[in-house]
């Protein structure tokens, strides 16, 4: 479909003239520490200030090659670095709220900004008196004096030109601007259909129906109904916190069957089917690393990680599931066994039987069960026993700020202080499910951290998002481990973004190797089992009663179940995407491939007709981790082995914490991260620390080769 064009400006009457309004992004924005004012802005300031800012853009890499001076660092990849800051100001705050709070002329405004925006970047680094300037810079690299960041910003921006099309010549050039405005528009409408279709499932039940299911579960579905104006039934979504539940505690096989169908099925066909767009991002993807001199898309993109390479993913992917697999066979054995016991019969353990046999075996063999948790997680409280985390480890301070403007209700804006009241940053948390908001967690920034030209330290905006179970009539948002976990997770993200304290905006924060990034978020899980940390916030939201110690041993205990499953899942998902980004021909059928991709580490014996995980797989087919989803497991390498060095000194150790700090979370980008670990850990990591903590290993038996054997 044909994007609409967007008006330049809404237009206000006033008593005798009609007034055109002032577009917010065409200057700094005038909120509390510079934070955008949300309510100010109009659907149709967007892509105007889009164009705005490519022009502007445009104007200002013109400005660096047409200088006569003799290529240097400041003139040309400083002033490169500090171009675009119109348009920076307009897409930091579009693409975070397209996935918190979008509207559909949003969704249109995507389409269209998506091929302008492909055609600038792509003009930039085919700008050949551009890309003769940096690498007259690059050539005489030692001439300039440059310390360790100046030359990590160096490096990035000649990688980034070089294995982007700055050297293809005539014909390649061209060819390589169609096929990457091609794929930005292919990536998008990914995104889109996801989020388009999963706002169309509504799965109606009545209290027959019901058996099983916590009263957490029940009361928000009678909630959804009644708010469609059905009492007396149930409204079930596929929004993940309703699904999980659901599939985790409901007694009736068949509605489990149902749900999992509908989940696993989701985008394979009709209006929002993602089959086709799959099978061309990955040719396109395919497509331009041939004409960049790469055999695939993975040799292409792990050039700029820590991997460097297909093989170590896949040697890291291979050593994984070798050390899983036995273990999760004698995981599945024991769940059938324990399932036919309860049930009186021979069971076959379907994929939609899974998360319900074995959370009831988890709670025969731990007396343990997440809900039992829930009274001990309420949301607030969890708020501050995480912000406390972050207190404890790095002396930072969360303060309210309700002069912080917001852009949903749900959200909550902080100003965030250090030991000694300085201002780091502002952090927005949004927690809630809504129809405006894609489904799963994640952390972004509406603004980045950075040193100016006046040596002023700018401080970054960043906001953490996540769909949590809802709070009802009568009833607090309470939350499982699970979802506590996640916000663990995203919380590690949001201090890499707030801790950040660099240089340049393109290396501050999350600006690292893909394989790197995810280090801090899972990190900061370790600490859900530890008694030390939920003994700071673990009340029952009724009674204030401190959650019970053997509860606590009962969760810790139990948090080695299932590791092999939850290890042998996640290798599937990284195997599958190496093999989308690793293919030499564009693949044919999508679904006969996608089943051979994950062959290995398979846990189910028969193939689910009509399912996939492809067709909704966004993290790589329109979020960034192309040949990255193993970064995951690289990235719960180094988290285990560095919360075991924390374990040797105390969980809360000042001075390990100030390690991490200083070397891991401020750093950001500026220097390859092998170096930022190593100084941080004093070695390389190894698996070993992940394997015991799994409950794989005892205790090591010998040196595991490190992770960089080089």
């Amino acid at each position: 479909m044909k994007a609409k064009q967007i008006i330049s400006s809404a237009l206000i009457l006033t008593s005798a003239t009609i007034m055109q309004a002032e577009n917010i992004f065409e200057k700094p924005f005038t909120g509390t520490h510079g934070t955008p004012q949300f309510s100010a802005i109009d659907d149709s300031m967007w892509m105007p200030a889009i164009d705005r800012g490519i022009e502007l853009a445009r104007q200002e890499i013109d400005a660096i090659t047409r200088q006569r001076s003799r290529p240097d660092f400041e003139n040309t990849i400083v002033a490169l670095e500090r171009t675009g800051e119109d348009l920076n100001r307009v897409l930091n705050v579009f693409y975070p709220l397209l996935s918190a709070n979008a509207s559909d002329k949003m969704m249109e405004v995507a389409v269209e900004a998506s091929a302008k925006l492909s055609d600038y970047s792509t003009s930039i680094v085919l700008n050949e008196a551009l890309w003769q300037r940096i690498k007259a810079v690059y050539d005489d690299r030692e001439l300039f004096n440059l310390n360790g960041e100046d030359r990590m910003l160096l490096q990035k921006t000649y990688d980034s030109f070089a294995l982007s099309g700055a050297m293809l010549q005539g014909d390649d050039r061209e060819k390589y601007r169609a096929l990457s405005s091609e794929l930005s528009a292919l990536t998008t409408e990914f995104g889109q259909n996801v989020l388009k279709e999963m706002s169309t499932y509504e799965i109606w039940l009545t209290a027959d129906d019901l058996a099983g299911l916590p009263a957490s579960s029940v009361s928000a579905a009678a909630e959804a109904a009644e708010a469609k104006g059905r009492k007396g039934e149930y409204l079930f979504t596929l929004d993940q916190p309703v699904y999980m539940a659901f599939m985790k505690y409901s007694a009736r096989p068949d509605l489990r069957e149902r749900m999992y169908r509908l989940y696993t099925s989701r985008n394979t066909k009709g209006e929002y089917s993602n089959v086709e767009n799959a099978k061309r991002i990955a040719a396109l993807r395919l497509e331009i690393a041939g004409l960049l001199g790469s055999p695939d898309y993975a040799t292409h993109t792990l050039k700029r990680t820590m991997a460097e390479k297909p093989e170590a993913v896949f040697d890291l992917l291979g050593r994984l599931r070798e050390a899983y697999r036995p273990a999760l066979d004698a995981e599945m054995k024991e769940l059938t066994e324990f399932a036919s016991g309860l049930e009186g019969k021979p069971v076959t353990i379907k994929p939609w039987d899974y998360s319900y046999y074995s959370n009831k075996l988890k709670a025969e063999k731990y007396s343990f069960d997440e809900e039992e948790l829930r009274p001990y997680f309420e949301l607030d409280k969890v708020v501050g026993g995480v912000f406390g985390l972050a207190t404890k480890l790095y002396g930072l301070q969360f303060t309210p700020n309700e002069t912080i403007e917001v852009y949903h209700p749900d959200v909550k804006a902080y100003d965030v202080t250090d030991d000694s009241g300085r201002y780091i940053g502002v952090l927005y948390t949004d927690f809630f499910p809504r129809a405006s908001k894609r489904p799963g967690a994640w952390m972004t920034n509406f603004k980045e951290q950075y040193i100016d030209e006046n040596g002023t330290n700018s401080r970054p905006h960043v906001t953490i998002v996540m769909n949590f179970t809802k709070p009802t009539a009568d009833t607090p948002s309470l939350l499982t481990p699970y979802e506590v976990e996640t916000f663990l997770h995203e919380f590690g993200h949001s201090l890499h973004g707030l801790l950040a304290d660099t240089k340049y905006a393109s290396l501050s924060g999350t600006a690292v190797y893909r394989d790197f990034v995810e280090l801090p978020s899972q990190f900061n899980e370790n600490y859900l089992t530890e008694k030390e940390f939920l003994d700071g916030f673990a009340r029952n939201y009724k009674t204030g009663e401190p959650i019970p110690a053997e509860l606590i041993e009962r969760l810790e205990a139990s948090s080695q179940y299932g590791a092999a499953y939850a290890c042998m899942r996640q290798l599937g998902f990284g195997y599958l995407d190496m093999a989308w980004h690793s293919i030499k021909e564009p693949v044919t059928d999508a679904a006969a491939f996608e089943k051979e991709a994950v062959e290995s580490v398979r846990i189910f014996p028969d193939d689910v007709e009509g399912s996939m995980t492809s067709t909704t797989f966004s993290h790589i087919f329109s979020g960034g981790y192309a040949a990255g989803y193993y970064s995951y497991k690289w990235a719960e390498v180094l988290d285990a082995d560095a919360f075991a060095f924390f374990k040797e000194h105390g969980i809360f150790d000042k001075a390990t914490a100030d390690s991490f700090r200083k070397n891991v979370l401020t750093r950001g980008g500026t220097e390859n991260p092998a170096e930022l670990y190593r100084r941080f850990r004093g070695q390389d990591p190894t698996i070993d620390a992940l394997l015991i903590r799994d409950g794989i290993r005892k205790a090591p038996e010998h040196k595991v080769a490190p992770l960089n054997k080089d």
